[in-house]
């Protein structure tokens, strides 16, 4: 699986429809994915999917009507639960050749965070139907996984969470040891380190991207909370003294680098699972979750140094994330099929499509 920050052929949305997701906020909730396109499409293509030819013709003349050009934007008739793109979304992986590059997918089990929202069952069809599109070959390991509940270096060393993976409510049957069987085979993860607890109202049971991220191979950008009276604190502090310890898959030990949390987010007296370590990596610009003007230009200054390359876009998160979840989370990114190739779209030929892959005593849907 490679990096996040390496180039993108695309990034693929799905455009939110699910209004109980965002309960008396919804209608701010469509003009936010207008600005997340109007920002990434002159960087990459965006990929959205659709419920159906409605949708498909609302969004077009929305994206129009708020000056947002078509040219780098493809709508694809998949329909979904909900937009949560990350979570449900295709995880690609790829096989570099001295002059090329192959694309697959991992499409893993999605069972709405443990069994939480119904229904799910269109979101856990959309992997399979982007291969489909894109005519890749799709791996279907049969066990449950969030994209949010992972993060990577692309040289073999992955982030995840005890919390999240470990909970009984995604894959009783297997062990830590065999879990990370899994991402060894399916994402060739060859160093796998584990944190501990997520941030408060994070309903995915602690994802790894509102914690910690890698930033380049050596550095992990990860939040700390300064109140030792927020419920946050503690968790945050933990997951600091775990990750100091570690060491890269070359056995190096890690650069850490933090990122404030912002001050406490409520919504209808529920805490929202804030954090600006919910960005997302595009081609030449980083989307950043805003929150509060005391610590939003902390964090961008933060990621300024650590992308120098790259723009560094504040956008006010505080309606997003009443749905629990930030740019991260609505994002997935399509890496390039080769160096040479562009990455607005135009790809060389693809290779064959199939569903294949190996079964590990899952008890689950297999390839």
């Amino acid at each position: 699986m490679p990096a996040e920050w390496e180039p993108h052929a695309a990034t693929w949305l799905s455009w939110p429809h699910k209004e109980e997701s965002w309960p008396g906020k919804f209608a701010a909730i469509p003009e936010i994915f207008v600005e997340i396109v109007r920002l990434l499409s002159p960087c990459e293509e965006v990929d959205i999917n659709v419920n159906d030819a409605a949708m498909e013709k609302s969004v077009k003349e929305l994206l129009v009507l708020r000056g947002v050009s078509l040219e780098n934007v493809r709508l694809h008739l998949i329909p979904t639960n909900d937009a949560w793109c990350r979570d449900h979304g295709p995880v690609f992986v790829v096989r570099n050749r001295r002059d090329s590059r192959e694309l697959a997918i991992v499409d893993w089990v999605f069972n709405s965070w443990g069994g939480k929202y119904l229904p799910h069952d269109l979101d856990d069809q959309v992997p399979a139907r982007v291969a489909e599109v894109l005519g890749l070959p799709c791996f279907a390991p049969g066990i449950i996984m969030e994209g949010g509940s992972i993060d990577v270096n692309g040289r073999g060393t992955l982030l995840t969470t005890e919390s999240c993976l470990l909970n009984p409510n995604r894959n009783p049957h297997l062990s830590r040891k065999e879990i990370e069987e899994y991402l060894r085979e399916y994402l060739g993860a060859r160093n796998i380190l584990w944190l501990g607890e997520g941030i408060a109202g994070d309903d995915t049971d602690g994802h790894v991207d509102d914690l910690a991220r890698f930033a380049n191979p050596s550095t992990v950008v990860t939040a700390v909370e300064e109140d030792p009276s927020d419920e946050n604190y503690g968790a945050l502090k933990d997951n600091l003294r775990r990750l100091k310890s570690m060491n890269d898959e070359a056995g190096s030990p890690l650069e850490i680098v933090t990122l404030p949390m912002p001050p406490a987010v409520y919504y209808e007296g529920q805490r929202m699972p804030a954090s600006y370590v919910n960005y997302y990596i595009a081609n030449g610009i980083v989307l950043m979750p805003a929150y509060h003007p005391v610590t939003d230009p902390i964090a961008i200054g933060t990621l300024e140094r650590l992308f120098p390359t790259r723009r560094v876009v504040g956008l006010d998160c505080n309606d997003l994330v009443w749905g629990l979840g930030a740019f991260h989370c609505v994002t997935q990114q399509q890496p390039a099929w080769s160096s040479g190739s562009s990455l607005h779209g135009k790809q060389p030929e693809k290779p064959n499509s199939g569903r294949q892959g190996r079964e590990l005593q899952t008890g689950r849907r297999t390839a």
